[in-house]
């Protein structure tokens, strides 16, 4: 019988939250030397160098300086922002600052880190994230301003007790000439660190869809349900039945729930009308771009499963990086037995 995501129901147990908090295996074996500036824009080297200049700063904070009769002065986290837009390597960098990094450390999204906070609860996510030497952030997000809030009391904290902190985030496309909106935002934000973080920016098209086609037509059903029974280790879902499945799940466990499948199959899917089920699938989308796992549908294309009236609204980067991925996702080669 062919195997569904609506019949997982996966738990996380909160201890492993912290432990989890690590780059996608796509990004294992990334290093700065692995990075390719794009030649037509120079902000992509110099990003590079300010990086892995970042890296070496790391460890000698978190090792500490030595004051009289040998005791460790306290210290104060570095930081670096990387603004950029979407498909411009901000994560492999992120990446390679982690694996440059010494244990322990930590890598995750925004949104996994606030789910970090909220399963373990604040004093004691600041108790195990202290000892580490760099915390890495990814897609730091300005929409939602109580997590916002929370984060950067968190990075506060971290940073007093000589956690490293680095992120990046996602200027809108409309916005990439008005002044690194986002970077003043969130150094507006997170007013206690504006002083030792270093802002970067990053430029240049989307790598995943350079000179590659638009999104590829969905498919029959038929055709949908055929291909999903010759692959092995494969999920076949109707998108409904998905979208509510995935309401009953915390988004803390989306990873757990993929894990494992080896291509994902989604029969009628159509335009999110609901905000709450866009939202999910776009949480859905990072975990399977996480784990690069091929997605086909039959219904509707994936450029359209995120309605015009979104994409005005606020939370428009999270639908625009969502939709990016999933076309990258749908353009992967599905291993037929």
């Amino acid at each position: 019988m062919q195997e569904r995501l609506v019949d997982r129901s996966p738990v996380v147990p909160a201890e492993q939250l912290v432990a989890q908090l690590v780059p996608p295996a796509m990004f294992d074996e990334v290093s700065f030397a692995s990075y390719i500036p794009d030649p037509d824009e120079p902000s992509q080297a110099a990003a590079v160098r300010a990086a892995e200049a970042f890296a070496g700063k790391v460890g000698k904070i978190r090792g500490g300086k030595r004051g009289l009769f040998g005791r460790k002065a306290p210290s104060t986290g570095a930081g670096l922002y990387l603004d950029g837009g979407f498909g411009v390597g901000k994560t492999h960098l992120l990446a390679s600052i982690f694996h440059s990094a010494p244990s322990p450390k930590a890598f995750g999204t925004f949104v996994e880190l606030t789910h970090v906070v909220g399963a373990l609860g604040f004093n004691k996510a600041v108790e195990e994230l202290s000892t580490h030497s760099v915390l890495c952030i990814d897609e730091f997000e300005l929409d939602d301003p109580g997590d916002t809030m929370l984060v950067s009391r968190l990075l506060t904290e971290l940073s007093a007790r000589g956690v490293s902190i680095v992120a990046t985030s996602n200027t809108l496309p409309g916005q990439l000439g008005e002044g690194r909106f986002a970077a003043q935002d969130f150094l507006r934000e997170i007013k206690k660190l504006s002083s030792i973080f270093e802002t970067l920016r990053v430029d240049g098209p989307d790598y995943r869809h350079r000179d590659l086609p638009p999104a590829p037509e969905p498919i029959a059903a038929e055709e949908l349900i055929e291909r999903a029974e010759q692959v092995p280790g494969s999920t076949l879902d109707d998108f409904d039945e998905l979208c509510a499945h995935l309401s009953t799940l915390h988004p803390s466990r989306y990873g757990k729930l993929i894990e494992g499948v080896t291509a994902v199959f989604l029969n009628g899917v159509h335009p999110a009308e609901d905000q709450s089920v866009a939202l999910r699938l776009v949480v859905l989308a990072d975990r399977l771009y996480d784990a690069s796992i091929p997605v086909t549908v039959a219904g509707a294309k994936l450029d359209e499963i995120f309605t015009p009236e979104m994409l005005a609204g606020g939370y428009r980067k999270k639908y625009l990086r969502a939709t990016s991925r999933l076309l990258a996702l749908s353009r992967f080669e599905v291993a037929a037995s």
